[in-house]
């Protein structure tokens, strides 16, 4: 019973926070990019059922699955306009659990600083620097259930201008579900926060108020805050051997978003050869009437598990995520276990 407890708080958890919709800009919006070539490659649909080290920014909940002592992954993905994001993350398990740590960091490279009296460029440029640096618990409860959480320390800046947020994820496993084998479901809450504010000397101009007599000074421009790219999964997966070299893997999710007005349905497919040689497909469906995301498209992806191989615990990814009026993206996976 204690199972289907968690299960229960955490949709009405979910539920609650998406009563109110808060459509609209957002805070930290690098929170909702997804890191990882495999679940990237089947659409994020398998996202809330990842495990080990992967499972991290997908739903912690998954973590304390992990094969082995530890994992560590490395990723880089080439996002839109150019901009690279770089993941590393480790994971080790303990007896009271496992705990991980990552980092992502963005690369926009240079941008060439304009004013309203100069508007083709100062001859200066400035680098934004970017991160988020999360810490991960996850727990096996039994044979069938685990959960995890999150803790993310988000970091912005750029010029002189700054912000620091925080944010939290929790999610829950539940595999094999209703005795049946291979049929598990996820859920996880992500990015849960106090709002982010820019704040820093780049937000002091010099001005004169009419009327007055003080004539020019410093007056400060008070930024606004915005909340957290809050959302909502809840998956379905299930497993299917097929005599004892191939194995199907089906999933479904379901995605609400509170800072965006569409929601997401995923759907991922993998196929794996002695868990040797893998092929991934997904499909992320995000329309709602004349509104279509730039997301709303097929991904692709394969990977090579080389430890039958060569001995080594050692894979690589790749995922294929083709973007409405950008270049597709490209995401490669390295995952080292010990």
């Amino acid at each position: 019973m204690r199972k289907i407890y968690l299960i229960i708080v955490l949709l009405i958890s979910g539920q609650w926070l998406f009563a109110q919709s808060k459509a609209g800009t957002s805070a930290a919006p690098e929170l909702t990019i997804p890191v990882g070539a495999r679940y990237t490659a089947m659409a994020g649909a398998s996202g809330v059922l990842a495990e080990g080290v992967e499972a991290i920014t997908w739903n912690p909940g998954g973590v304390d699955w992990i094969v082995g002592n530890g994992q560590a992954m490395f990723s880089h993905r080439r996002y839109i306009a150019d901009i690279g994001i770089n993941y590393l993350a480790l994971v080790g398990k303990f007896g009271f659990g496992s705990v991980g740590l990552s980092l992502r960091t963005f690369d926009f490279g240079d941008i060439p600083i304009t004013t309203e009296f100069q508007p083709d460029g100062t001859g200066e440029v400035i680098s934004p620097n970017f991160f988020v640096a999360s810490l991960t618990y996850s727990k096996r409860l039994s044979d069938r259930v685990s959960v995890g959480v999150n803790f993310n320390l988000v970091n912005e800046s750029f010029g002189r201008v700054s912000a620091t947020g925080f944010a939290f994820d929790a999610g829950i496993q539940y595999r094999n579900m209703l005795n049946i084998s291979g049929l598990s479901l996820g859920v996880v809450v992500k990015n849960i926060g106090p709002t982010m504010k820019y704040g820093g000397s780049g937000l002091w101009v010099r001005a004169v108020v009419p009327g007055s007599e003080r004539g020019v000074t410093f007056y400060k421009v008070e930024a606004a805050s915005f909340p957290m790219p809050t959302s909502f999964e809840i998956g379905l997966g299930y497993n299917y051997t097929i005599g004892e070299v191939n194995n199907l893997s089906l999933t479904g999710l379901y995605q609400a978003n509170n800072f965006y007005a569409i929601d997401a349905y995923k759907f991922g497919f993998e196929y794996s050869f002695k868990n040797i040689f893998f092929l991934r497909a997904g499909y992320n469906y995000s329309k709602s009437g004349e509104l279509t995301s730039i997301w709303h498209h097929y991904t692709l992806g394969a990977g090579v598990n080389t430890e039958s191989l060569i001995g080594l615990k050692v894979s690589f990814d790749y995922a294929y995520v083709p973007v409405t009026y950008f270049s597709a993206n490209h995401v490669f996976n390295l995952k080292v276990g010990f």
